[in-house]
């Protein structure tokens, strides 16, 4: 049940979302040096399936695998896999801070598919598109360390995250939110388990426990995520969620030594201003019909 008369917890939920999310990139981070990323994600989602199976199967029951439209559910899933084989990957090459803000690129994505896909969208929309395409070529300009291919890398995992967002739109209402996170972590889980084999390095038990870890981060993100709307408008919450940049960089600079230079932090200012933007414009057009 909602309850947005208390703002300040959706507002603390969303920031510790972001905080476990950052994390979560960068262990993952740490662990894909050691080992291949085939065998870093196959750890995720076997913990979070294991995870959500204890959780939620015993008060769902069958219900949990029901969906009413399965390929939906299949190509969401597939599409969050490939976020995560790209952005991981593309975490060898790219900083931790400048490759979560080419990430959050995704609403200004979202917004040029849903033009293409037939849906109206005004010239605001369109001027805060431009702003976001603009803080990436900031980010990543010529001359800089980051202008290399590997740059498409973050930037193919947010376009597989715009996917991921406009199947989930057309899912919602038809199945649980329950089902659709589960079958995702489903389809996680058989994908990476055919992919591993070939991919396969023994873990330490060390390692293998930080592994499970990230499961229990991911899954715990989201939960918080999902629960900070019980407190909170989406639009309220809108200028928090870009708190996860942060976040990362913080992160990038704890665990990596790493700090954005003046450029990128320029460029990802420009990327968080357009987002903001979208959701404002968003927020006085009122809720998208489809």
């Amino acid at each position: 049940m909602n309850d947005h008369h208390h703002p300040l917890y959706g507002v603390l939920l969303i920031l510790l979302s972001g905080l476990l999310l950052a994390s979560h990139d960068g262990l993952a981070k740490h662990l894909s040096e050691i080992y291949p990323v085939f065998l870093v994600i196959w750890a995720r989602y076997i913990a979070q399936t294991v995870l959500m199976t204890a959780l939620f199967v015993p008060r769902m029951g069958q219900r949990v695998f029901r969906t009413l439209r399965p390929w939906p559910q299949l190509l969401r899933g597939l599409s969050l896999v490939s976020v995560s084989l790209l952005f991981i990957n593309g975490l060898h090459f790219i900083p931790l801070a400048e490759a979560t803000a080419v990430i959050f690129l995704t609403p200004v994505l979202v917004t040029i598919a849903s033009a293409l896909l037939g849906e109206r969208v005004s010239r605001s929309q369109w001027l805060a598109v431009g702003f976001g395409l603009l803080g990436v070529v900031i980010i990543v300009r010529p001359g800089s360390a980051l202008f290399t291919p590997a740059v498409l890398l973050p930037f193919g995992a947010a376009l597989s995250f715009t996917v991921y967002q406009l199947v989930t739109r057309r899912l919602a209402g038809t199945d649980h939110p329950v089902t659709s996170n589960y079958l995702t972590s489903l389809v996680g889980c058989v994908t990476l388990s055919v992919l591993v084999v070939f991919n396969w390095r023994t873990p330490t038990l060390h390692d293998a426990l930080l592994m499970g870890a990230l499961g229990g981060m991911a899954m715990l993100g989201h939960l918080l995520l999902t629960n900070a709307f019980r407190f909170a408008s989406a639009a309220t919450l809108a200028p928090f969620t870009y708190g996860q940049i942060v976040f990362a960089g913080v992160v990038g600079y704890v665990a990596f030594d790493h700090a954005p230079d003046a450029g990128a932090l320029i460029g990802m200012a420009v990327i968080i201003a357009s987002g903001l933007c979208m959701a404002y414009v968003q927020r006085r057009q009122g809720p998208v019909e489809g």
